[in-house]
């Protein structure tokens, strides 16, 4: 289960997607998400699906491997799908004392879990996409405006690369320790759901441990090899918007475009 998360790891290719600017990946995540947010019916979720389907299609990223990523929030999704479609007031179809179901808990139930699926794959698109350190770079361009009034754009980057880098670095730390203590005798499979939790108590201190020895590893390295970020930090490959970037801003204005329209149609 562990290592189904794919949120923070790269795929590595050379599709369309993977050479875009990082910039505009960024930019397109965040659109796709605030847009996941606005659309208010079933319609503009199929106009964003087609407009993922797409995206994945042109990166060449396996579709099982994308799906993958899914399996570990599936309790948050039966949950998230429980909790609306139980709770929900309106046109009563089923009832057993105290739960009932309804027309509109059945619709806002689907409708949520739609949108969760949908936000979760393209977030993981922005980072199965793109190399870490372009990543960084991206995410420092897009805030270097904001320089002007203090901010540290070029840390900030850093610590949301490196947050997003140790994800799956972490889940990896947490499947060997597992491993080592179920070679040992330790059960995190029977039980219920309270026991398999106490199970796992026992591997947060040498998570912890192991997590505080890859940082201290990490700014070692970074160390040793005299990093310094910000104002006089260079590169060997400088950012640059390219036709397929135009045309990729082309696709993202049509998309959003579309989304508008419905909403205002629908």
């Amino acid at each position: 289960m562990i290592r189904d998360i794919t949120l923070g790891q790269y795929f590595p290719g050379e599709s369309a997607i993977h050479r875009l600017d990082p910039r505009v990946k960024i930019i397109a995540t965040l659109l796709f998400i605030i847009e996941l947010f606005i659309v208010d019916n079933f319609i503009g979720f199929a106009i964003a699906a087609v407009y993922l389907g797409a995206v994945i299609a042109v990166s060449r990223v396996p579709l099982s491997f994308i799906v993958r990523g899914l399996k570990p929030v599936i309790i948050i999704l039966l949950f998230t799908f429980a909790l609306n479609i139980f709770m929900v007031d309106g046109q009563i179809i089923w009832q057993w004392k105290f739960l009932h179901i309804t027309v509109e808990g059945v619709r806002l139930a689907v409708f949520m879990a739609i949108r969760i699926i949908l936000l979760l794959i393209g977030s993981s698109m922005l980072t199965l996409c793109t190399r870490p350190l372009s990543l960084t770079d991206g995410i420092e361009r897009l805030l270097s405006p904001f320089k002007k009034i203090g901010l540290p754009a070029h840390e900030i980057a850093m610590m949301m690369t490196i947050a997003l880098r140790f994800i799956p670095t972490l889940l990896e730390e947490t499947d060997k320790i597992m491993k080592a203590q179920q070679a040992r005798g330790a059960d995190f499979e029977s039980g219920g759901l309270i026991q398999k939790a106490k199970a796992l108590i026992p591997i947060l201190v040498p998570l912890f441990v192991s997590a505080f020895r890859i940082a201290m590893d990490l700014a070692m390295a970074m160390e040793s090899r005299c990093y310094r970020g910000g104002e006089h930090r260079t590169r060997m490959h400088e950012m640059k918007l390219k036709g397929m970037d135009w045309a990729a801003i082309a696709f993202l204005v049509v998309f959003l475009a579309m989304i508008i329209i419905e909403s205002r149609i629908f």
